[in-house]
């Protein structure tokens, strides 16, 4: 397969403005560039895809820039949803730096800061250089504006597209940077910045744009959020052991979708787990396989083992050897349920919604159904108290053979 005809199959193409790209990203040197503003000091999985096709563009011969927008930060991408909060300038700092520290570690893309090349132009240069070449017409016909002016847009917000413009023609100014690529909701932004390259320097200007569908659930939900929150591309703020959990609860319908963009398996590799998810679901190996080459892409082979230790002893039940860290790591990836200190095991099971009744706690703990921190637990007078706490005054609870809760001693 050609490039193009990878990033095709791979579902990785929604639109580009023109045919001519295909054959440069075949055979041409481009460079190009990808932006994000710094909302968050941290990307998180739902960028992943759009980074990864950056990647891809790199292996196959093409140079990437990635633009952290310091400036356009302060301004904020018009949402469908409403205007968006103003970060202060602190903010911006510290995520624009963390962002830029991430990317380079990850990716190792040359970075770019918006704010450097806009930050000393006047009102009046701005207007006259810039904002005379934008049809008032024409902006508010772009998707995401059309659909808020019922609502209203504020002027700081409309004029983004202006703003960000100004960094594509900037970037083929200053490094010759022929393409931007981007999710298929800033179709809009990279159409205004062609135009204006070409009202600048004429329409023969060779500029490209390319999309790429957004990544979501089968629901038709943002892909990125799990019921503990947004699933970050730092191991800090998301461990390696819940990134991996995240990818592999991944649902059938969407894995092959998900092994294709997220993922540099090959195309028979592919297939093959494709046969696996028909004939054999219940081994999850497309599942497996996916949280393991992203986490490993991510966070490293050592992390990815640290991942799959915890994995297997939950599955096991031997929780017990694991250490304090990697029980942490465990424990951040379930919802805590507060619980008052003193109860017994019964009104516990009762009181944190594990068992319906007082009736059914009884019956599972006979049985031999229940276990605290990983021993079973027969005795129905067990009072469970902070002494039982494990990490941060949780308590590991397991409920047949693979239920676990997290309690949390108040």
């Amino acid at each position: 397969m050609t490039l193009f005809e990878e990033l095709k199959w791979r579902g990785l193409i929604d639109n580009i403005t023109s045919p001519e790209l295909e054959k440069e990203l075949n055979e041409g040197e481009l460079t190009f560039y990808i932006g994000t503003d710094p909302t968050a000091d941290s990307m998180h999985i739902g960028h992943y895809s759009s980074l990864l096709t950056a990647r891809r563009l790199k292996e196959a011969g093409h140079h990437p820039i990635m633009l952290v927008g310091g400036a356009t930060g302060f301004i904020g991408d018009p949402k469908a949803s409403g205007e968006r909060e103003m970060l202060t300038k602190e903010t911006l700092t510290h995520n624009y730096e963390c962002l830029s520290k991430q990317m380079e570690e990850l990716f190792g893309f040359q970075m770019v800061n918006n704010l450097d090349w806009t930050k000393d132009i006047s009102v009046i240069d701005f207007l006259r250089e810039y904002g005379k070449h934008f049809n008032i017409n024409t902006m508010i016909n772009k998707d995401t504006v059309k659909r808020r002016l019922e609502t209203g847009i504020s002027y700081t917000e409309f004029s983004y597209m202006i703003l960000q413009s100004l960094d594509f023609l900037h970037l083929y100014e200053t490094y010759d940077c022929r393409l931007q690529i981007g999710g298929q909701d800033q179709w809009g932004n990279i159409t205004s910045g062609l135009d204006l390259i070409r009202k600048k320097h004429g329409t023969d200007v060779k500029c490209y744009g390319l999309t790429m569908p957004l990544i979501t659930k089968s629901d038709g939900t943002k892909f990125g959020k799990s019921e503990s929150g947004t699933v970050w591309l730092d191991k800090n703020k998301t461990s390696a052991y819940a990134l991996y959990q995240f990818l592999l609860n991944t649902e059938d319908a969407k894995v092959i979708e998900f092994l294709k963009r997220l993922t540099f398996l090959s195309k028979e590799e592919i297939e093959s787990l494709e046969q696996s998810v028909k004939t054999e679901p219940h081994k999850r190996l497309a599942q497996k396989a996916l949280a393991g080459e992203v986490v490993e892409t991510l966070h490293g082979q050592e992390e990815l083992n640290k991942a799959l230790k915890i994995t297997d002893c939950f599955f096991k039940g031997n929780i017990q050897e694991l250490d304090k860290a990697e029980l942490k790591d465990a424990l951040a990836n379930f919802e805590k349920r507060p619980v008052e200190n003193g109860l017994t095991l019964v009104d516990v099971l009762v009181n944190a919604h594990i068992a319906s009744s007082k009736r059914e706690a009884r019956e599972l703990i006979n049985g031999g159904s229940i276990q605290i921190n990983g021993e079973k637990v027969h005795d129905l007078s067990t009072v469970i108290q902070k002494e039982h706490a494990i990490c941060d005054n949780c308590t590991l609870i397991k409920k047949g053979k693979r239920n676990y809760f997290v309690i949390e001693l108040a």
